[in-house]
C-alpha cells in the first residue's frame, strides 16, 4: 500500500536536485520519491523554499561570507523563487484543465444516461400501454365466446324441441299407419270412402315429411355455420393469449434493463461526487481560476 510522503522527504529530494545544480520542480520530487500528489509535492515544496531563504539569509549574515556574495545568493533565490513560482501556476493550470475535462467528461456520460434511462422509461410505457390493449382485446373477445356459447345453448334447446315434435310426428304417422291397415279392414265395404281417406292421410304425411326435412336442413346448416364461428373465435382467442404472453416477457426484459441501468448509474454519480469531495479537501487554498471553473459547471 501507498503511503504519504512527509515534508523531510521532499526538503532532502529538493536539496539534492540543488546540490547537482538541477532546479527542483514537482515532477522532478515526485520522480526522485516514486509517490506524491501534485498539490501536496506543491504545498511542500513551497514549504522547502521558505526554509532555504532562511537558511540563505542565515548564511548571508555569516562573517566569512562577503556583501557581494550574500546579494548575490539573494539575488538567484529571488530568481529561483520566482522561476518555482511560475512552474507551480503552470502545474496547478495543468491540474485545473485535467480536472475540468474530468467533470465534463462526467458530467457527458450522465447525460447520456439520462438519455438512455428516458427511453427505457418510454418503452415500458408503450409496452405497458400495448399489454393494456390486448387485455382489453381479449375480455372482449371472451365475452363474446360466452355470448355465442349462449346462442349455442339456445340451439341445442331449439334442437331438442325440433326433435321431440318429430318423434311426436312420427308417433302420429305410425297411428295414421295404423288407422290405414284398420281402414284396409273396412275396404270392401266402403273402397271409395277408403281411399279418400288414405290419399288424404298421404298428403298430410307427405307435407308434414317435407316440413320435417326442411326444418332439419335448416338446422343442420345454423349448427355447421355456429360450429365454424366457434372455431374462427377460438383460434382468435389462441392468438390474443400468444401476443398477450409475447408482451408480457417484452416488459419483464424492459424492468430488467431499466435494473441494470439505474444500477449502474448510482456508483457513477456516487464516485463522481465522492472525487470532488477529495480533491476540495486535498487543495491548501482556492484558486480564483478554480472557483470560476466550479461555478461554470454548476450551471444547468
Amino acid at each position: 500500500m501507498r503511503k504519504g510522503i512527509t515534508q523531510e522527504q521532499v526538503n532532502a529530494a529538493a536539496d539534492a536536485l540543488v546540490a547537482v545544480g538541477d532546479k527542483p520542480t514537482v515532477e522532478k520530487i515526485r520522480q526522485a520519491l516514486g509517490t506524491g500528489s501534485p498539490n501536496t509535492v506543491t504545498r511542500m515544496l513551497d514549504t522547502w523554499r521558505g526554509t532555504l531563504a532562511q537558511r540563505l539569509q542565515e548564511v548571508i549574515r555569516l562573517p566569512d561570507v562577503p556583501p557581494e556574495v550574500g546579494q548575490a545568493f539573494a539575488e538567484i533565490w529571488r530568481l529561483a523563487v520566482k522561476y518555482a513560482e511560475a512552474l507551480a501556476r503552470m502545474a496547478l493550470t495543468e491540474d485545473q484543465n485535467a480536472l475540468f475535462a474530468a467533470q465534463t467528461d462526467l458530467t457527458q456520460e450522465r447525460k447520456l444516461w439520462e438519455i438512455a434511462l428516458s427511453e427505457a422509461q418510454s418503452n415500458v410505457a408503450d409496452a405497458a400501454a400495448k399489454l393494456a390493449q390486448a387485455d382489453l382485446q381479449l375480455r372482449e373477445r371472451q365475452a363474446l365466446i360466452e355470448q355465442l356459447e349462449a346462442q349455442r345453448s339456445d340451439l341445442l334447446q331449439q334442437r331438442d324441441r325440433l326433435q321431440q315434435q318429430c318423434d311426436q310426428q312420427s308417433m302420429e304417422l305410425e297411428s295414421l299407419r295404423a288407422e290405414r291397415a284398420k281402414a284396409q279392414e273396412h275396404l270392401r265395404i266402403a273402397e271409395d270412402r277408403a281411399h279418400q281417406q288414405v290419399d288424404q292421410a298421404r298428403q298430410e304425411l307427405k307435407a308434414s315429411q317435407q316440413r320435417l326435412e326442411r326444418e332439419q336442413r335448416d338446422h343442420s346448416k345454423r349448427v355447421a355455420e355456429l360450429t365454424a364461428q366457434h372455431d374462427l373465435l377460438r383460434d382468435a382467442v389462441r392468438t390474443a393469449e400468444h401476443a398477450a404472453a409475447h408482451q408480457a416477457g417484452r416488459v419483464a426484459a424492459l424492468e430488467a434493463t431499466l435494473g441494470q441501468w439505474q444500477h449502474s448509474a448510482l456508483p457513477a454519480k456516487h464516485k463522481a461526487k465522492k472525487s470532488a469531495s477529495t480533491t476540495a479537501k486535498t487543495k491548501p487554498g482556492k484558486h480564483p481560476r478554480k472557483t470560476a471553473t466550479r461555478k461554470k459547471d454548476t450551471k444547468p
